[in-house]
């Protein structure tokens, strides 16, 4: 047992041995490289980093959750374009969420679609916010995501009126998470 064949210590780098088992009671252990191991469902449903970039393009809302004073979640809905890398939405520079993201920049967003488990897709982003302040900084977050989201129309009138008692929230990834689970082709 000490020839290199049958070193079935696992090591984790792709083309190292791994540990095999067909059970049935018998040691059957095995080595078989990694690369030809099963890709696991986590790493067959996520999206590729094209396909990030497109969903994030087609969809509009997402739940932002930020951490309260008492270290409890605290989420909500937010509209949201993507540009260079960032996530950006504003809110009322009171609100609770901006609030929340004084005291403690770490934030998550989720931006989901899908009605049944076989449709759902989606992502799961980490980062730290950081709020843009300033009536200049609102109104060309309102320009960037009526560019981002092909709407030539302006911001709501409502929005404008509110600017200069707004912030802008701008989230960088710092890990994303994302599953289709279309991708299993209705296999569970």
């Amino acid at each position: 047992m000490d020839s290199p064949e049958h070193d079935v210590s696992p090591v984790g780098l792709r083309g190292s041995p791994a540990v095999t088992n067909s059970g049935g009671g018998r040691d059957d252990t095995r080595v078989r490289p990694l690369w030809r191991m099963p890709m696991n469902r986590r790493q067959q449903i996520q999206l590729s980093p094209d396909e990030q970039a497109a969903f994030f393009r087609e969809r509009k809302k997402a739940a932002l959750a930020t951490i309260d004073k008492d270290g409890f979640p605290h989420v909500v809905a937010m509209n949201y374009f993507a540009r260079d890398g960032a996530f950006y939405m504003t809110s009322y520079g009171k609100a609770q969420k901006v609030v929340n993201i004084r005291r403690n920049p770490k934030v998550a967003l989720m931006v989901e679609s899908g009605d049944t488990y076989a449709e759902l897709r989606g992502a799961m982003i980490r980062g730290h916010c950081e709020i843009l302040e300033g009536l200049d900084a609102v109104k060309a977050a309102f320009e960037s995501r009526a560019e981002a989201q092909s709407n030539p129309s302006p911001a709501q009138p409502g929005a404008v009126a509110s600017a200069p008692k707004r912030v802008v929230l701008k989230i960088v990834p710092e890990k994303v998470i994302s599953w289709d689970h279309r991708k299993l082709g209705g296999k569970y």
